[in-house]
């Protein structure tokens, strides 16, 4: 591993977070699950779990003031964070799934699906193909990636350029994103074995800012 830096797995009471830490260990890094504020402040590398609603998610964050400590880690210390599924939506400005502000690390809503397609149910589940961008640093771009997604909202970034994979569901929307030193995926790499082994294995090796 290139980078030799203890990650930590944000502890909101929300998400995968046994699945996730589980992963990381299997691939051999060095993993701390963790809630508290001041140790987020000063990580180096960072990663946002979250299952369920989008202002149950923002405000188990603030309860325990991790917004504030993952703004400050990303703004004013350089972290990198990755957002997994609910924590990717969380990075965003807001949700029509709730009425709480995002954090607003990456400009954009989130909406829910608006399916033509009656065969197709939300919310949208199962295995699906990932198709990133060559600028990406997230994914292998040599062969098709498939991974795990349980959502009914996705992402609409205001840049297009934050946009790092695409993901068809009856129609295009945006499964990746990556601006600077915030990352987030809505698929679940945890639960997407070699995949999403090589995706945080990647996280991992990438140098931070």
């Amino acid at each position: 591993m290139k980078n030799n830096s203890q990650l930590l797995v944000i502890d909101s009471g929300i998400g995968n977070l046994a699945s996730v830490v589980n992963m990381i260990q299997k691939i051999g890094g060095d993993v701390k699950l963790t809630s508290s504020p001041d140790a987020i402040c000063h990580a180096k590398k960072l990663i946002l779990p979250g299952v369920g609603s989008f202002d149950v998610g923002i405000n188990s964050l603030k309860e325990r003031s991790l917004d504030l400590a993952i703004k400050a880690a990303v703004r004013e210390n350089g972290s990198m964070l990755l957002g997994i599924c609910l924590g990717m939506q969380l990075l965003f400005e807001s949700s029509e799934e709730g009425n709480q502000p995002g954090l607003g690390l990456i400009q954009g809503h989130v909406y829910r699906f608006k399916l033509k397609d009656q065969k197709l149910r939300i919310p949208h589940m199962g295995w699906n193909i990932v198709e990133p961008k060559l600028s990406s640093n997230l994914f292998n771009l040599k062969e098709e990636q498939r991974f795990y997604f349980v959502h009914s909202y996705h992402v609409d970034c205001s840049n297009t350029e934050d946009a790092s994979a695409m993901t068809n569901y009856g129609y295009d929307f945006i499964s990746a994103v990556e601006k600077d030193n915030v990352m987030g995926v809505q698929f679940h790499p945890e639960k997407s074995h070699r995949f999403g082994a090589a995706l945080l294995k990647r996280y991992l090796d990438l140098e931070s800012c």
